[in-house]
């Protein structure tokens, strides 16, 4: 059975911002990803200063919770809410639309920060008008060299999760390479490494990512290559904030909503934004891989502390190791997909998980109708979020095999 990828309705801009501008309080509901914190963190300080009301939250939930005002769902459709889904535009450019059509200036570097997070070039899709206005305040400023969040080039090469290369979660193999390249690597003298020396390490880090690997893996390594520095913004470029801002989403959205809002906690964000990226790059070190019609996937040693790494996983597999369209990350516990958008990767994993929750049916009972844990199969627990390309879930273990033979058959 193959699930085509319906593309979502676009949201009206000027529909969402009319009830908006008259909403007496509002509550954002971001996907937990780097985009949609990005749109909340552009429509949060819209609110502010119409001296509306508002709350952000962070959520995995099929429905927005209850509650006073007017609810905005962003990055997903709510059944109870208004939405901003992921379509042809990401989320914060359409956040973008809607806070001009409220009459305030998006900030653009946490707008351009979103459409990196989204796998979008700062430009293309319908974000022009956000990097012309960074361009025109002179807070962006297109250079040679590598996208990551720190002046310190070995820490910012071992810890990106925008490239995947042999010195990935690895400072000191990050070092050497810089070593190797006559190139110092000192947070408290980055300007003391100029444009030539940039280019050398662009050349070789996309030498690194791309051998052996498909070519997919191309595309993804120019788009972390030729920063966009931000001199006044709390990461050293956009790519890098976006990296951030992912990593956050999937550990700890609400420092991930802080960042949007422009809080000062970038330490505290660079240290998670560290942690995701080791747990990311340990997951990956020694994957079981296997090839199918359609789908790449590595099994790996992951802890349930460790789920939230695997969506980041499966986004670098597809884009630097997989030969199929589709990779899907797996552990005992939790799996994470990343396609290109021609299936449904997210209906693949929901039946992955229903699958293994059927396993769990304890065959010893007559009636067959119940779980090894007494509740009925169609009762457990099921945590998948996601879209048409990128998607996660959680369940309770279960037959990998199983889960793998489902998901795979959605994708035929």
């Amino acid at each position: 059975m193959s699930t085509a990828a319906d593309t979502p309705t676009e949201a009206d801009p000027e529909r969402v911002a009319s009830a908006l501008a008259t909403a007496e309080f509002v509550r954002l509901y971001p996907r937990p990803t780097g985009d949609a914190l990005a749109a909340a963190g552009l429509l949060a300080r819209a609110l502010d200063a119409r001296a509306t009301p508002f709350q952000v939250r962070a959520t995995r939930e099929s429905a927005v919770p209850d509650g006073d005002g007017s609810a905005l769902a962003l990055g997903w459709t709510a059944p109870n809410a208004t939405g901003i889904a992921p379509g042809s535009r990401p989320v914060s450019v359409v956040a973008a639309a809607v806070v001009d059509a409220l009459d305030v200036q998006p900030d653009p570097i946490v707008g351009l920060a979103g459409v990196v997070a989204a796998g979008t070039v700062p430009g293309e899709n319908g974000s022009g008008s956000l990097l012309e206005e960074a361009e025109r305040r002179g807070v962006v400023d297109r250079r040679p060299g590598v996208a990551v969040p720190t002046a310190d080039l070995a820490d910012g090469l071992a810890h990106s999760t925008r490239i995947w290369t042999p010195y990935s979660g690895d400072v000191e193999a990050a070092g050497a390479l810089l070593a190797d390249l006559g190139i110092g690597s000192d947070a408290d003298r980055p300007d003391e490494v100029g444009d030539d020396d940039r280019r050398r390490l662009a050349s070789a880090v996309a030498l690194d990512a791309t051998a052996d690997a498909p070519d997919r893996a191309v595309s993804a390594v120019e788009r972390a290559l030729r920063p966009y520095e931000t001199p006044t913004g709390p990461f050293a470029t956009l790519g890098g904030h976006a990296d951030v801002l992912d990593a956050l989403a999937r550990e700890r959205p609400g420092l991930g909503v802080a960042v949007a809002l422009g809080a000062d906690v970038t330490d505290a964000a660079l240290s998670t934004w560290r942690d995701h990226a080791a747990s990311v790059h340990e997951a990956l070190a020694d994957p079981t891989t296997g090839r199918y019609d359609g789908a790449f996937v590595a099994r790996v040693e992951a802890s349930p502390a460790d789920a939230p790494a695997l969506a980041t996983a499966a986004r670098l597999v597809r884009d630097y190791a997989s030969p199929e369209p589709v990779a899907l990350v797996v552990s005992d516990d939790a799996a994470a997909a990343a396609g290109d958008g021609t299936t449904d990767v997210t209906a693949a994993l929901r039946a992955g998980v229903e699958a293994t929750a059927a396993g769990d049916v304890d065959e010893s009972t007559d009636s067959g109708e119940t779980g090894s844990d007494g509740m009925d199969p169609d009762e457990q627990p099921i945590d998948v979020v996601g879209d048409d390309r990128l998607g996660e879930a959680r369940f309770d273990g279960g037959d990998v095999q199983a889960f793998i033979g489902a998901f795979r058959e959605v994708l035929r």
